[in-house]
């Protein structure tokens, strides 16, 4: 099937709405809750407070994990999505309230952990019910189409968020603003739980097999069980390891675009136009991710999905090269895109070869070790970046680093006598 047909795709077509509706809703909360605490005039962002940020967002990724393959292998992963998203609207609605009358302590912390680990749920529940909705020859194009639409959707977001910035700006005072965008929010994932209802109960999963009720320690014992399953398919779990880096690195190059953008290509004191040129870097990159989901099956199916993966890596080592040759809006524009392009392709290509060696069954748990890996790693990254960085953005360390980094993985990690096809 091609990009059109699978969208015609009576039973997958509604999976991917309700992932792409959340995603571009995603799009407009990150955007405001950005803006609340990285890009407001009267509070000043350095390398390590944007890191930090990025930590609290990713923090229940990581931690909720180990739970997340037990209730998606246990319950209707299709009222999982329903309860989520209606959980994430009513969670917004708090985090609004507190925005609007300028909080920004631990209560506002809980709150945005508490939605980040409901999107957790809802984006490995779409994953791990994909499978069950298209063939297996489609699903290298069905899971670029899920990611890359996402990630597009994300963006698009993001924009209207921005538009929608435009409007309230005229009335409400910038903290106003935010919290408004926050409401809007809600009710987007609100309007995703709502399409997640035309779903059946059981057609995402999971398969019929034992429900067994889950416990505080089932959690961290099926995640070992997912360890286990990935010891026998070394080359995913190599993949997913792989990805991790490749996805940390990207963390790293968007903390310099971020620190640029807000201190160095425009006036600290107006955090607007910052906020502006860091949302066309995004959507720069989003171009990227597209190109580089429709050429992944083309690749995969010329090269083979191993050998594509390797390529795609070494080929990152290109992407922070720009910033080193001078530091300016164009190459962090052209960084953005080449990095976001290869990447791109190679995480769709890998998802679907974790997808491919995993039984329903097990499925839940591996992409639980999948979350756990590769979000260590984006905070990881993170951090590494904000201690070489200065505020300013500008640097040598980190996009040599990077590129380092990447160019190790493919060397060592992927090279040929080990990340192969099982004979």
């Amino acid at each position: 099937m091609n990009f059109w047909q699978l969208l015609q795709h009576p039973r997958l077509s509604r999976l991917l709405i309700v992932r792409w509706i959340g995603q571009a809703t995603d799009g407009i909360f990150q955007g405001a809750l950005a803006t609340f605490v990285l890009f407001s005039p009267e509070r000043q962002a350095n390398a390590l407070s944007a890191a930090l940020a990025f930590a609290v967002v990713l923090l229940p990724y990581s931690l909720i994990g180990p739970f997340v393959g037990t209730v998606l292998d246990r319950v209707s992963r299709q009222r999982a999505l329903v309860i989520s998203n209606s959980a994430r609207a009513i969670d917004l609605l708090l985090i609004s309230l507190l925005v609007f009358t300028g909080h920004t302590g631990i209560e506002l912390t809980l709150l945005v952990l508490i939605a980040f680990g409901i999107n957790r749920l809802i984006l490995a529940g779409t994953s791990a019910g994909l499978p069950l909705l298209i063939d297996q020859p489609n699903l290298i194009s069905a899971n670029a189409m899920a990611v890359t639409g996402g990630s597009v959707f994300l963006v698009l977001g993001g924009g209207l968020g921005i538009g929608l910035r435009k409007v309230f700006n005229s009335f409400a005072s910038a903290d106003h603003v935010d919290a408004y965008l926050i409401v809007a929010a809600g009710f987007g994932y609100l309007l995703a739980s709502v399409l997640a209802m035309r779903l059946q109960k059981a057609e995402i999963g999971p398969l019929a097999h034992e429900h067994k009720p889950a416990s505080l320690s089932q959690g961290f014992l099926e995640i070992r069980e997912g360890w286990k399953f990935l010891e026998f398919h070394g080359d995913a779990m190599r993949g997913i390891v792989a990805n991790g880096l490749q996805r940390g690195g990207l963390t790293a190059l968007t903390l310099v675009g971020l620190m640029l953008e807000r201190n160095t290509f425009h006036d600290p004191a107006k955090p607007e136009a910052g906020l502006s040129g860091l949302a066309f870097a995004f959507a720069i990159a989003g171009v990227g991710i597209v190109i580089g989901a429709l050429i992944a099956p083309i690749g995969v199916n010329k090269y083979g999905r191993h050998n594509w993966m390797r390529a795609m890596m070494y080929l990152s080592v290109l992407g922070p090269v720009p910033l080193l040759i001078k530091t300016s809006e164009i190459t962090l524009f052209l960084a953005a895109f080449l990095t976001s392009l290869f990447g791109q392709s190679f995480k769709v290509t890998n998802d679907a070869l974790v997808q491919s060696k995993i039984d329903d069954y097990y499925r839940g748990r591996v992409f639980a070790v999948y979350d756990v890996l590769v979000n260590g790693a984006i905070v990881g990254g993170g951090v590494i970046a904000a201690l070489l960085l200065s505020d300013s953005g500008i640097g040598w360390q980190v996009p040599t680093l990077v590129s380092a980094i990447y160019l190790i993985t493919a060397l060592r990690l992927l090279r040929r006598g080990k990340f192969l096809p099982p004979s």
